[in-house]
């Protein structure tokens, strides 16, 4: 079997979990791996091939890798970054049309989940906690009371850009004039990535939560998997609501001193902290291996608690 790990950038540890599963199933995988300059990136080096990509958001970037995948005889693809997920959701037939999975869910999902007002709507409406939220021109145009200091955020934004806190209106203003910006009400807490796993049918088989213990340029470094049953359930009221999921997804609580959590933000995609979820026995590259091959099926939500990750550097030399 051939795979393409799209946009491979530093996710050595995805690609490695691929790997170790293709090794479990007795199956010989190949990796692709792509990236705008794969010379300077650590996973296209330790990948089987590596090849250039235009930058995601062009409008060449699907055509290019449709054409690597039709050379290739790539089976299944797998997005890492947020900025190339809305064109891959909307190329899934044309991908599936050459005999290509691409790991990623329904335009709708990606699209809502890209959009953070949009994500805060769609969490209203299916009635999961979710922290108050508005546009920043909303905010600005309303005399409604809000419980200040707020957090500001790009609305299409990722790995923690241009987060800042804001005291009032008047710091508000200025971040309008640089890109679209959402205000949410702070949250306390302890904070939580839930990796989750859906099947071609869309159902969640499994859920795992981890404690996010230390964070650095908004990837976490120190973890903790932790069976909680109010994110557990989060999750399942998530899977519910969500029409067209497919693969490795995951979200973002905030839990109270009361054991209260609130869902602020969904990524449709592998979260940075899925080696965590794959030691602690959440296999989702091996259930995706098993669904693109056809294999009989594994998946399982009998994941171990407790399971810590203590993330460190390290180099690819050449």
């Amino acid at each position: 079997m051939r795979m393409l790990l799209s946009s491979a950038g530093r996710r050595v540890g995805l690609l490695r979990a691929f790997r170790s599963a293709a090794e479990e199933l007795g199956v010989a995988l190949e990796i692709f791996a792509c990236d705008l300059e794969p010379e300077w990136s650590s996973a296209c080096r330790e990948a089987d091939h590596a090849l250039a990509v235009p930058p995601a958001p062009s409008p060449d970037y699907i055509d290019a890798v449709l054409g690597i995948c039709e050379r290739h005889g790539i089976a299944l693809v797998v997005p890492t970054i947020d900025t190339e997920l809305v064109q891959y959701s909307h190329a899934r037939e044309r991908f599936a049309a050459i005999g290509t999975t691409v790991s990623i869910g329904s335009p709708a999902i990606v699209e809502m989940a890209r959009d953070k007002l949009a994500t805060a709507r769609f969490l209203a409406a299916a009635g999961i906690a979710s922290p108050r939220t508005a546009s920043a021109e909303e905010l600005l145009d309303d005399d409604a009371e809000w419980p200040w200091p707020l957090l500001a955020k790009p609305r299409h934004g990722s790995s923690s850009r241009g987060i800042q806190i804001v005291y009032d209106r008047d710091e508000l203003r200025p971040l309008t004039t640089m890109e679209p910006y959402v205000v949410q009400e702070m949250l306390r807490g302890r904070e939580f990535t839930v990796n989750i796993f859906f099947d071609e049918h869309g159902a969640l088989h499994s859920a795992i939560p981890h404690e996010r213990l230390k964070v650095r340029a908004g990837e976490v470094e120190k973890a903790v998997t932790v069976r909680d049953p109010v994110l557990c359930a989060m999750a399942r009221d998530l899977g519910a609501a969500l029409d067209g999921a497919f693969g490795a997804m995951c979200f973002q609580a905030i839990m109270d001193g009361e054991g209260r959590a609130s869902l602020f933000e969904i990524n449709a995609r592998f979260g940075g902290g899925y080696p965590l979820a794959h030691q602690a026995g959440a296999t989702f590259t091996r259930w995706l291996l098993e669904q693109a091959l056809d294999l009989p099926r594994s998946v399982h939500d009998a994941w171990k608690a407790g399971v810590v990750m203590l993330r460190y550097d390290d180099a690819v030399f050449v």
